[in-house]
């Protein structure tokens, strides 16, 4: 047994042989209103090929600088590509429309994003050390709810003779469950959910460092409507990307 080898045994053992022990960046944290919340991101994955792929294989809105966020023994063992993302919140904020970034596809682009549709792709994020969930209605019509963890990329819909069309989720909806310390007022961060939607957002000029959109204003809280066009993926398309974030106290500790 090599260095490494024994390193990662001593781990394991230390862990299943303690009754209480918090990894690095695992034990619950504590959060002011207003404290900053990053979101990290995760691989690629899908149950249909088993083969993952990194958050940025794919053309998404980007940091300034990438980094490797993983925080925890964890993480690392499992042998996770975490990193920095766009999605910036403030604790207990709410924050309606947000816009991540604009982008331009081109026929790689288009591609890539087309094949990891097919083949049913998820994506994987992270907020507090808490995985996003996407909730869904039981299918037997019990009232309990379930969760999937991430969010598929996108759908495809069939259209007279034969043509196939797909489109991307462009706008996430996040909501964050935090239980909230009645002495203190901090709050510590319980559930990580996201309704993902798609919608060909529409704006007058484009402006990268104020962007302004007719379909999702946060201005006047224009919330995206249900019935809104969904946005397409193809080649020589422009994408823009948006969120909100919402916050919900809850009696889970």
């Amino acid at each position: 047994m090599d260095r490494s080898s024994k390193t990662l045994f001593f781990f394991l053992l230390l862990i299943s042989s303690a009754h209480s022990f918090y990894l690095p960046g695992v034990a619950p944290r504590d959060f002011e209103r207003g404290d900053p919340l990053y979101v990290k991101v995760n691989k690629l994955s899908s149950t249909k090929t088993q083969l993952p792929y990194d958050y940025y294989y794919l053309k998404w809105c980007k940091p300034d600088k990438i980094m490797n966020n993983a925080e925890n023994l964890g993480e690392v063992l499992r042998g996770d590509r975490i990193e920095n993302s766009v999605y910036t919140f403030q604790m207990r904020v709410e924050q309606p429309c947000q816009v991540g970034c604009r982008i331009h596809l081109n026929a790689e682009d288009a591609k890539n994003f087309k094949e990891k549709i097919d083949d049913e792709y998820r994506v994987n994020m992270i907020l507090d050390n808490l995985p996003v969930a996407v909730s869904r209605q039981r299918r037997d019509g019990s009232p309990s709810t379930t969760y999937e963890h991430g969010f598929r990329v996108g759908f495809k819909g069939n259209y007279a003779g034969g043509k196939v069309k797909y489109f991307i989720n462009n706008h996430l909806s996040f909501r964050v469950m935090y239980h909230k310390d009645p002495e203190t007022d901090s709050a510590r961060i319980v559930g990580f959910e996201v309704y993902p939607s798609s919608i060909k957002h529409e704006y007058k000029e484009w402006d990268e460092k104020n962007p302004q959109l007719t379909t999702c204003n946060a201005n006047t809280k224009n919330f995206i409507q249900g019935c809104t066009v969904p946005q397409e993926v193809d080649a020589d398309m422009d994408i823009v990307f948006t969120y909100d974030v919402s916050f919900k106290e809850s009696e889970i500790k």
